[in-house]
């Protein structure tokens, strides 16, 4: 079998007179310093065509997560639990497509390799991202709990104090988690393969190229996750089985029909987010399925953060209004 030859260029000590000087970066006699991308595909007449889709993707979703942003922020109207929690989801996807879509461009015409410290970084900022954005939904969840069925105390439980220490618990977890995969990862041994089968530094397939044993790793890996998707996903079930059930007493359908309209963006957000996550990670199981796996995943890295902005602007009413003042005092 063939070895790639930049497998050789980061790998293997006796070549290390033989090649340029800028490719002959090692952390020991043994073990790489430099990951490369196997990215979407080898052929390299597909790459101009995946840059100008993937830039397209990107442009939108910073416009789009920028314009919430300043929406919010510059109408008091907004200045809201429910909107600050949309806030922060804007802030988060923002920062999650930033993390790695420049350097999924960047690697379309040029060479896909990371270092070996770029990719730890691109992995800590890819969990404390994905792990923060879970609880976030999760306090929107509950924020709406609260406002349907129990709108009285909606003032005091909602109070802008309650509100930051939900937000601190959703970083909190997420910074939590992102140490644990990234400090277990910082253990391991990468002399071998240096080729990463994905477009970014993700946990499972960094643990494919590892010499030593992954199994702490492997192990830490599903029982953060398997905590993150069980805690968030229970809580926003439960949240919403509460919610229908307040919902169903309400004795006029335009009462339970604008009880609805409230909880309908953030369903569908709530749908896409866990959706495609869940998928990716499940067709992980199954022999073969790591290509697939790697497609699966651009949903929930590139197209949900831009569809996140959409979803929030198009479904409610308040944001539009908003939005609306605000292009009339930038065109007039």
């Amino acid at each position: 079998m063939r070895v790639p030859i930049l497998n050789l260029l980061y790998c293997t000590p006796c070549l290390h007179r033989q090649l340029p000087q800028k490719r002959m970066i090692l952390r020991n006699s043994s073990s790489v310093t430099a990951f490369v991308f196997g990215g979407f595909s080898g052929q390299s007449e597909v790459h101009v065509p995946l840059f100008f889709l993937f830039l397209g993707l990107y442009v939108c979703t910073v416009v789009g997560n920028v314009g919430l942003l300043t929406v919010i922020g510059l109408h008091s109207s907004l200045h809201t639990p429910m909107y600050f929690f949309l806030f922060n989801l804007s802030w988060i996807d923002l920062c999650y497509s930033c993390v790695f879509t420049p350097k999924m461009l960047h690697d379309f015409l040029s060479e896909n390799i990371i270092s070996y410290a770029g990719c730890m970084a691109q992995l800590f900022f890819f969990c404390f991202l994905v792990n923060s954005e879970c609880y976030v939904l999760v306090s929107m969840a509950y924020d709406r709990y609260v406002a349907i069925c129990r709108p009285l105390w909606y003032p005091v439980t909602m109070a802008p104090q309650a509100c930051a220490l939900l937000m601190a618990g959703s970083y909190g977890v997420g910074f939590a988690g992102a140490m644990a995969h990234t400090g277990n990862m910082l253990r391991l041994t990468f002399c071998g393969s240096n080729v990463i089968d994905h477009y970014l530094c993700e946990v499972l397939p960094l643990l494919q190229l590892s010499c030593t044993s992954p199994r702490t790793n492997e192990l830490v890996f599903f029982v953060v996750v398997g905590m993150v998707i069980a805690t968030s996903s229970v809580s926003i079930v439960i949240s919403y089985a509460l919610i229908l059930s307040s919902i169903l007493r309400i004795p006029s359908a335009e009462g339970q029909s604008k009880a609805f309209g409230t909880c309908g963006s953030h369903l569908t957000a709530v749908a896409l987010f866990f959706g495609s996550g869940a998928f990716t990670y499940l067709t992980t199981s199954f022999p073969g399925s790591a290509g697939l796996s790697k497609y699966a995943s651009v949903f929930y890295t590139n197209v949900v953060p831009m569809l996140n902005p959409l979803i929030y602007s198009l479904r409610n009413k308040d944001v539009k209004l908003a939005l609306g003042k605000t292009l009339k005092r930038m065109l007039f």
